[in-house]
């Protein structure tokens, strides 16, 4: 039985970031109106407090938790603390105030991270137990795992009706461009853009770029989500991604063909590449909840290249 959330009251946490900014998008063009979509802002409330949890939970019928704190390699190594922390406590605290609350359904997002290192290409969600994650995010990826074991343990005691989805790296207008914290697209396109603007006849790049990964366009993600919370009822986590890879060596180069940059690319071997292989199975998601991803990745990406000149 699909939803209809033109009848509902909808929070959704982390909605003015990048990815809750397109969903809340995509709810508004799916009949939602704006008066029933709630969007709180972290200087108001904090997440980490379970009584701001329930504050912002009143009243409302469906949760898409999309709350999280994300970064790339870089940042994940500096603090690997306060993002096991962050996550895990955000995420625990809204699904039992969400439960308490008599929420009628709540999705929770997870990540491509939870994933075993060393887990067959491409990845299908009954392997998502089999090993530790990669070292780099470990932490953030088992606190967003430890959400699904909740998430499935409240289904099993309180009949809490939660899904949880496991969506690749995202990419597209909008994105976090900042270095300390953008994942991988959008720090390339910052170090281009940047090399253009000082004639820098080179740019410097981490790891070896044999490492490949999936990336899903975030209007496209931000449809499946939409998808998801209508028509997925099960306990079962899903794959959302496009099913396609690319080595960071051949994203760099097609950024730069882009770009129209032709310098020098320096790969730093002594920096750590992160997983070896992403590569999602999507079908599961495909044949629950009819999710395909529409959007052809070179044309994603240059979307995203034009907001970002545009915007800087």
């Amino acid at each position: 039985m699909n939803i209809d959330l033109k009848s509902k009251k909808i929070l959704v946490t982390g909605g003015s970031g990048f990815l809750g900014s397109h969903v809340v998008l995509k709810l508004i063009e799916s009949g939602v109106s704006r008066e029933n979509i709630s969007v709180p802002r972290s200087k108001e409330v904090d997440l980490r407090k379970y009584e701001d949890c329930e504050k912002v939970l009143k009243g409302q019928n469906l949760v898409i938790h999309l709350a999280a704190k994300v970064g790339g390699i870089g940042f994940n190594q500096e603090k690997p603390g306060e993002l096991f922390y962050d996550n895990i406590v955000m995420g625990a605290r809204m699904i039992d105030a969400a439960c308490r609350a008599g929420v009628e359904k709540m999705l929770i997002l997870g990540t491509v991270c939870a994933y075993p290192k060393f887990t067959p290409a491409p990845f299908m969600e009954k392997n998502l137990w089999n090993g530790y994650p990669e070292e780099t995010n470990a932490p953030y990826g088992l606190a967003k795992k430890a959400l699904l074991t909740q998430s499935q343990a409240y289904r099993a005691e309180y009949g809490f009706n939660s899904i949880f989805l496991l969506p690749v790296n995202l990419y597209g207008p909008r994105d976090s461009f900042d270095p300390e914290k953008s994942h991988v697209i959008p720090a390339l396109i910052k170090k281009v853009a940047d090399a253009k603007e000082k004639n820098t006849p080179f740019v410097e790049l981490w790891g070896t770029g044999k490492a490949t990964r999936e990336f899903l366009f975030v209007e496209d993600a931000a449809e499946g989500i939409v998808k998801a919370l209508e028509s997925y009822e099960k306990p079962d986590p899903v794959n959302l991604g496009s099913g396609k890879e690319i080595s960071i060596q051949d994203l760099i180069s097609l950024i730069c063909r882009l770009m129209d940059f032709k310098g020098e690319l320096r790969w730093d071997p002594s920096r750590p590449d992160g997983q070896p292989r992403r590569l999602l199975d999507v079908s599961k998601a495909e044949q629950e909840f009819g999710f395909k991803a529409k959007t052809g990745f070179e044309e994603g990406l240059r979307q995203t290249i034009d907001w970002y000149l545009k915007e800087n």
